[in-house]
């Protein structure tokens, strides 16, 4: 199963040192408006896709999207919760992680364009979310995970791919999370 929290988890400790803030993109969904600001976010977290710009979800306490945090604030998160497999509730969880560590969230501001400002380019009828809940997975979505984060994730590193993104080196790596069943019964179907 899927797990973007634990992904989010990997990318963060194998950035290394060589990065100062990363940027939590989801790959559906691409900006439209140059003005959007992906600068370093020195004042605490930014939420770049902000409910008043975000196509779908517009609720207040929603950090999805397209979020960035200096490696330190992230760090005080213990990054986000490993016990969401499958689609959504993770984001929901990293928010109150980043109140519980005394964060403010950021969001953008002069930006006029509104809902348009993304193109959201998830079709549901061609690639179907995991979004079954399956045992104890109901309850816990709700929780927020006290014990888990950087600190616990597993995984290994199947394959590193270096390439060029319009100039810009990138690695892609193909990861295997761990499935432990004794603590996530939900990670496989």
């Amino acid at each position: 199963r899927f797990n973007r929290a634990s992904l989010i988890n990997v990318g963060f400790l194998e950035s290394g040192n060589d990065t100062d803030y990363i940027a939590m993109h989801d790959v559906d969904l691409l900006p439209l408006n140059e003005q959007l600001d992906y600068g370093f976010p020195e004042a605490g977290p930014f939420h770049v896709a902000s409910p008043e710009l975000h196509p779908l979800y517009h609720y207040k306490t929603y950090v999805g999207g397209i979020l960035l945090l200096t490696k330190q604030h992230y760090e005080m998160c213990n990054g986000m919760s490993n016990r969401f497999w499958g689609w959504g509730r993770e984001d929901d969880e990293f928010y109150r992680r980043i109140k519980g560590a005394g964060l403010q969230v950021r969001r953008p501001s002069g930006i006029t364009t509104g809902y348009e400002t993304f193109q959201h380019l998830h079709d549901p009828a061609w690639r179907k979310r995991d979004q079954k809940r399956i045992a104890a997975q109901k309850q816990e979505q709700f929780k927020v995970d006290r014990e888990g984060g950087l600190n616990n994730v597993r995984y290994q590193i199947e394959s590193r791919t270096a390439l060029s993104v319009a100039g810009a080196p990138c690695t892609v790596l193909n990861i295997l999370l761990d499935c432990d069943t004794s603590e996530t019964p939900w990670c496989t179907f």
